[in-house]
């Protein structure tokens, strides 16, 4: 069974939404959930601590144990100050999970440097600074669970949308974080994996509880990747509507690499575009 007791954790962006629905799970499971939230508007625009402040009493009202940490992670520094306050509560942090995020819709014409580094900043940025802080303790403690989070949006070219360049872009750079933290985290008993939910939240326009697509139908993939239960790094645990799929990308049969893919020769780009087809024949299917 599944418990989280004496367990603290860690969730940017916990005071609503995917975040909160989070919290709630493991606090029920007996962790100690530290939520950071700039409490931003649906644009991302401004800040205000109540919101964390009053996520965490809404918790304690129910019985369960939670604390606002304040503090932006906006930047690397803002980052290593929101985990050292987070360590400073009980001496310890067993888990992070980084869930604060943001959207805009820009067309390739459109699209604004600001943008875009703003979109890195928050997904690909602020959890590599996050992890970076908070691999010390979880290090000398022999264990740690830390989860990013990525998208369908960016995985998967059938589910892109328009004007989602910068935030495909931003989910993708998560996970090649995850592939290399998964490996340096290893042999220290920290445990480092992505989550691909799907959920009705602000970000969708939908304030309240949905009628599907619940955050708290999500919520139990992300307890576990954050739990002792997931021992192993690397993957990403797509979760939508009650049901969960892990995946990651794995090599062909028979490749050694860099010399050998176990592919198609081609010596000329003639023989490339006459070999396509069978070049782009998806992995699920039989090479002729």
């Amino acid at each position: 069974m599944v418990d989280f007791g004496n367990r603290v954790v860690i969730i940017t962006g916990g005071a609503r939404g995917l975040g909160f629905a989070y919290a709630r799970t493991l606090a029920q499971l007996g962790a100690l959930v530290l939520i950071q939230d700039v409490g931003a508007d649906s644009r991302g625009q401004g800040e205000d601590p109540r919101v964390a402040e009053d996520a965490a009493a809404s918790l304690q009202s129910e019985g369960l144990s939670a604390s606002a940490i304040s503090g932006s992670i906006a930047s690397r520094d803002e980052c290593h100050r929101v985990i050292e306050r987070a360590v400073a509560v009980r001496g310890r942090l067993d888990g992070l999970i980084h869930n604060a995020g943001w959207l805009a819709y820009e067309s390739v014409e459109e699209l604004q440097e600001e943008t875009f580094d703003r979109m890195i900043a928050v997904a690909a940025k602020a959890p590599l600074w996050l992890a970076q802080a908070a691999w010390a303790p979880m290090k000398s403690a022999g264990y740690g669970r830390i989860v990013l989070t990525t998208s369908d949006r960016a995985l998967y070219p059938q589910y892109v949308q328009d004007g989602l360049s910068a935030y495909a872009a931003a989910k993708m750079a998560a996970v090649g974080i995850v592939n290399v933290l998964a490996q340096e985290g290893a042999p220290h008993g920290i445990a480092v994996n992505a989550i691909s939910p799907v959920a009705k939240t602000r970000m969708w326009g939908v304030e309240g509880e949905p009628d599907e697509l619940r955050p708290s139908e999500v919520a139990p993939g992300a307890a576990f990747l954050v739990s002792d239960a997931c021992t192993e790094g690397g993957w990403i645990l797509r979760a939508s509507n009650g049901q969960f799929h892990a995946t990651r990308a794995c090599e062909a049969h028979d490749v050694t690499y860099p010399r050998d893919l176990h592919a198609i020769s081609a010596a000329t780009v003639d023989d490339v575009a006459s070999n396509w087809r069978r070049i782009a024949i998806p992995a699920v299917e039989p090479r002729a």
